[in-house]
C-alpha cells in the first residue's frame, strides 16, 4: 500500500509534468510559428498532454511498486522484483496452488474426522502435512487444486516437529513440486504467504509479515521424566491461519516453502494474528528421514532445564552470569550422566548447584532455545559435542556424545 505522502509526491509530479509537457508542445519546433499554433486545434492539444501525463503517472506508480518489492525481499534476491507487488502474489498463487493439497481424515468406519492441508514435496508423490492432521487416519483422501482425487498413505511421523509425510500413486500432470527455502535467511517484517484450506474452503491465500522468529512449541509428547520437549525455530506470522490451514505451506515472495503452517493462538477458535510455521529447514532434515524410515530421531543429553529464565534477583543470588542454561536434573544413564553433568533443582537450597551450560562447541547458549535449536539443526546421534559449563564459580569444559532421544 502507497503512503499517503508517496501519492502527494505523485499529484505534485503529475501536475508539474502537466505544465512541462504544455510548455514543451507551446515551445516546440514542430510548431513553426505563432499563427500555425492559433490554428491546432486545443481539444488535441489537451489530450495529448493528458495522455503523457497519464503514461508518465503510470509508470512512475509502477517504478514504486517495484521499489517497495525489491526493498521488502532483497533478501530473497527475487527475480520476481521485475515486476509490481500485486503481480508477484498473483505468480506465486498461480504457481503454488496446483502443489497445495486438500486432506481427508478418515475413521475405520469411513466417518469424516477432518480436514487439513499439505503440498507436495518431491516427484515421487510424497506430501508434507502435518503430524497432528493425520495422527487418527484409517483412511486418507487427497483432492488437489485442479479437482483430482487420490487415495493416501502414511509414510512416516514425527510428533515432536509436529510434521508427516503421505504419499500418493502418482500426481496430476500440472503439479510441480514446490521448492523448499532455507527458512534461517528469513527476516522480521518480511512478506510472507499461506496457502491452504482454512474451515474447508480449498486453495485459499492469505498474506502477512514475520511477525518474529526463533518461537518454540510444546510437543504433543511427554518426554521421560514428564516434561515436553519443544520444537525450536518457529516462525511466528500475522497471515490468516486458521482450522484447516494446517500442513500447508509457508511462503516467500520466491514462491519457496520456508513453513509449515501447524497452530494458532487463539481465545476463540479463529484466527487473531498470531499463527506458527514449522521451519522450513526441520522440514529438510525430517522429511527425507520420515520418507525412507517412516520416523526421524534426535540428538538426546538427558537433562532437564530450569523451565523459564532466571531473573536478575535470582542469578545475583546463585552467582550465576545472566546468559545460560541451568540444569536441573540428569536423567540416569543417558549421555549427560555418562559425561558427568550435574542437576540440582534447588530444592534442598543453595547449597549445591547444578551445572550451567553457558555454550556448546562454542556457540553460546544464552537459553534453553538456543541450546535445543543447536542440537536439533546442528548436530546428530553418535557426535561428540563439547559443553563449556559453570560449576561452582569455575568455567570447564566437557565432552559429551550424544545419543538418540528416547
Amino acid at each position: 500500500m502507497k503512503s499517503p505522502r508517496k501519492y502527494r509526491y505523485l499529484l505534485f509530479f503529475s501536475l508539474f509534468l502537466f505544465t512541462a509537457v504544455a510548455c514543451q508542445l507551446a515551445s516546440s519546433s514542430i510548431i513553426p510559428d505563432q499563427s500555425e499554433a492559433n490554428q491546432l486545434n486545443q481539444d488535441e492539444i489537451v489530450a495529448a498532454v493528458a495522455a503523457t501525463v497519464e503514461a508518465r503517472q503510470a509508470e512512475t506508480i509502477r517504478t514504486l511498486a517495484v521499489e517497495d518489492s525489491a526493498a521488502l525481499t532483497a533478501v530473497q534476491d527475487n527475480p520476481a522484483n521485475a515486476i509490481p507487488l500485486q503481480d508477484t502474489f498473483i505468480n506465486i498463487y498461480n504457481k503454488a496452488n496446483p502443489a497445495v493439497v486438500h486432506i481427508f481424515v478418515f475413521d475405520g468406519e469411513n466417518f469424516l474426522l477432518g480436514t487439513g492441508s499439505g503440498f507436495v514435496f518431491d516427484s515421487e508423490g510424497h506430501i508434507v502435512t502435518n503430524n497432528h492432521v493425520v495422527e487418527n487416519a484409517e483412511t486418507l483422501e487427497v483432492v488437489f487444486a485442479s479437482g483430482e482425487r487420490r487415495f493416501a498413505e502414511v509414510a512416516g511421523t514425527d510428533v515432536d516437529s509436529d510434521l508427516a509425510v503421505i504419499t500418493v500413486d502418482s500426481l496430476p500432470d500440472d503439479v510441480e513440486p514446490l521448492p523448499v527455502g532455507d527458512s534461517s535467511q528469513l527476516q522480521e517484517g518480511q512478506f510472507v504467504v499461506a496457502i491452504g484450506n482454512p474451515f474447508g474452503e480449498a486453495g485459499s491465500m492469505s498474506i502477512g509479515v514475520i511477525s518474529a522468529l526463533g518461537r518454540t512449541i510444546e510437543s504433543q509428547r511427554i518426554a521421560q521424566g514428564g516434561g515436553r520437549f519443544s520444537i525450536p525455530q518457529v516462525i511466528q506470522t500475522d497471515a490468516a491461519i486458521n482450522p484447516g490451514n494446517s500442513g500447508g505451506p509457508l511462503l516467500n515472495l520466491a514462491g519457496e516453502v520456508v513453513g509449515v503452517n501447524s497452530a494458532i493462538f487463539t481465545r476463540t477458535g479463529a484466527n487473531s494474528g498470531v499463527g506458527f510455521s514449522i521451519p522450513s529447514n526441520a522440514v529438510r532434515n525430517i522429511a527425507p528421514a520420515l520418507i525412507e524410515e517412516g520416523t526421524y530421531v534426535y540428538p538426546y543429553i538427558g537433562i532437564s532445564m530450569y523451565p523459564d529464565v532466571f531473573n536478575l534477583s535470582q542469578l545475583e543470588q546463585l552467582g550465576l552470569p545472566p546468559n545460560g542454561v541451568y540444569i536441573t536434573g540428569v536423567q540416569p544413564d543417558a549421555p549427560a550422566d555418562e559425561a558427568g553433568l550435574i542437576g540440582n533443582n534447588l530444592s534442598a537450597g543453595l547449597s549445591e548447584l547444578g551445572d550451567y551450560i553457558r555454550a556448546i562447541d562454542g556457540v553460546p547458549v544464552k537459553s534453553s532455545d538456543d541450546l535445543l535449536s543447536y542440537l536439533v539443526f546442528e548436530t546428530v546421534p553418535g557426535q561428540t559435542v563439547e559443553l563449556t559449563i559453570l560449576r561452582n564459580g569455575e568455567e570447564i569444559t566437557l565432552p559429551l556424545t550424544l545419543g538418540e532421544r528416547p
